[in-house]
């Protein structure tokens, strides 16, 4: 946690609760509409809106006023916990919940009568969207009406008030996860954890606790990166329903309740067979192969696909066989899946060299791994926005080796221009003056094109976030799109 008060953890009566709902984005809007008409009163604030109730609390002394009399503040994922109204919450004793804890409170049953449509969790630092979209082609190849939701889509608290889902494939960041303590999901999975939003959690530590409330009271099973023991750990360490399993994916062999990859086969040694089953451990369901992947890396043979989508492919596969997909269902869904814009989009080739969009690289995880599905040597990096508090050093030490060359962008290109100089001195570093952001991403291209031959790909994949120039990782990888296509 970054400070302040411990979060209050308390019933609340929604029939008769006087709710304050921090923050009118999209999810605090799907929030007040969830709430309208189902609580005693209802208070909304937020700075940017024009429409909300409270605009302006300068101090902890409006904070306080604000709560005063509240039974419960729903804050949006933006809010950190050491914003002055969230802690004069804690304070006053008033709990503080997620878009998440109120979806989970809000859940009604299927139109069959069947209870709240299950969820099938996903989290971790980088390939959340990738994989609740695979979850959910997997949902819908399988028959089953199902929505991606939470961190992406639909909001969660409007899907959790459709009764015509049968299942949600649902993304959780770690800001919506901090203040969540009630949900019990079907089956939930942290992809990975690496140092992200220190700022916002203060410390690795808090960040993966946070990831890690994913877990807590998962019915069916935990699903964990087998490559990375903090997963594993999170499962270790989370209180979950009676029988619930702890499943690894793997980009090697599997071992018995994993799932994993044979030669360039999708394999399951999880749920196969039953767990009572004699046999269970002499034989394997296959769930498809690496060439029903092949149409998301084009370019890339099926032996070179990026590691990263082989396992959010065995994850999303690992929560579906959790939910009782058969497995010719997760074949069909991962064929069919498509994918979202700025995640290692060829966007042209020009004069031999390939310009690359993966702006959704916000983090230094994520950068490292689109470096890394690249040859020595080939690759002119564009990097740079916000660095959320995190090192940059062990990036560039681990993919010095990938670098033609780089251009940096951002307000301030101080991180990863030290980084550079103290683990790839020899790489050469173009600096685009921020001052005029209309422009930025035009002069950006244009220097990575000086710096770039034939063979080499023009790489966007930040490794921070984009606030300070762009609006958002979509529009920085919308202007990178059109400044390759001005060439």
């Amino acid at each position: 946690m970054t400070g302040g008060p411990a979060p209050v953890d308390r019933a609340v009566d929604l029939a008769a609760a006087r709710v304050v709902v921090a923050g009118l984005g999209v999810t605090g809007r799907a929030v007040a509409g969830a709430l309208a008409g189902r609580v005693r009163s209802l208070r909304t604030v937020d700075a940017r809106a024009d429409d909300a109730d409270v605009r302006d609390v300068p101090d902890a002394a409006a904070a306080e006023r604000v709560v005063a009399g509240a039974d419960l503040v729903v804050a949006s994922p933006g809010w950190p916990p050491t914003a002055p109204l969230l802690e004069a919450a804690a304070r006053a004793g008033v709990p503080v919940w997620s878009e998440v804890e109120l979806a989970w409170h809000l859940r009604v049953p299927r139109a069959d009568g069947s209870g709240p449509a299950p969820w099938l969790a996903v989290t971790g630092t980088n390939g959340k969207t990738t994989t609740v979209g695979m979850l959910a082609a997997i949902l819908d190849a399988a028959g089953r009406r199902t929505l991606a939701v939470g961190n992406v889509g639909t909001p969660l608290v409007t899907a959790a008030l459709d009764p015509d889902l049968d299942v949600l494939a649902v993304e959780l960041s770690s800001f919506q996860l901090h203040h969540t303590s009630s949900t019990a999901v079907e089956a939930a999975a942290v992809l990975n954890v690496a140092p992200d939003h220190l700022d916002w959690h203060g410390s690795l530590d808090a960040y993966a606790a946070d990831k890690g409330r994913i877990y807590a009271g998962a019915r069916v099973a935990c699903v964990y990166n087998a490559a990375d023991p903090r997963t594993e750990e999170l499962v270790r360490e989370a209180d979950v329903a009676e029988g619930a399993r702890a499943v690894g994916f793997t980009l090697g062999a599997p071992g018995p309740g994993q799932v994993g990859v044979v030669e360039d086969v999708l394999v399951d040694r999880a749920f196969h067979a039953p767990t009572d089953a004699p046999d269970r451990s002499t034989y394997a369901a296959e769930l498809g192969t690496l060439a029903d992947l092949a149409h998301l890396a084009p370019g890339a043979d099926t032996a070179h696909l990026p590691a990263h989508l082989v396992a959010n492919a065995l994850a999303a596969a690992a929560l579906a066989r959790a939910h009782g997909v058969p497995a010719a269902a997760v074949r069909d869904g991962l064929r069919a899946y498509r994918g979202g814009g700025h995640r290692i989009a060829t966007v042209r080739v020009l004069d031999g060299v390939a310009y690359v969009d993966d702006s959704k690289a916000t983090n230094a995880h994520a950068a490292a791994a689109s470096l890394a599905a690249h040859e020595p040597g080939s690759v002119v990096w564009v990097a740079g926005g916000l660095a959320k508090g995190a090192d940059l050093g062990d990036l560039v030490a681990s993919r010095a080796d990938r670098l033609r060359g780089a251009v940096l962008i951002g307000v301030d290109p101080e991180p990863w221009r030290g980084a550079l100089a103290r683990h790839a001195p020899e790489v050469p570093v173009v600096v685009v003056d921020p001052g005029d952001t209309g422009t930025v991403m035009r002069r950006a291209v244009v220097a990575a094109r000086d710096l770039a031959r034939a063979g080499d790909t023009v790489l966007l994949a930040p490794a921070g976030a984009s606030m300070d120039q762009f609006a958002s990782y979509a529009q920085r990888g919308e202007a990178f799109t059109a400044a390759v296509a001005e060439l």
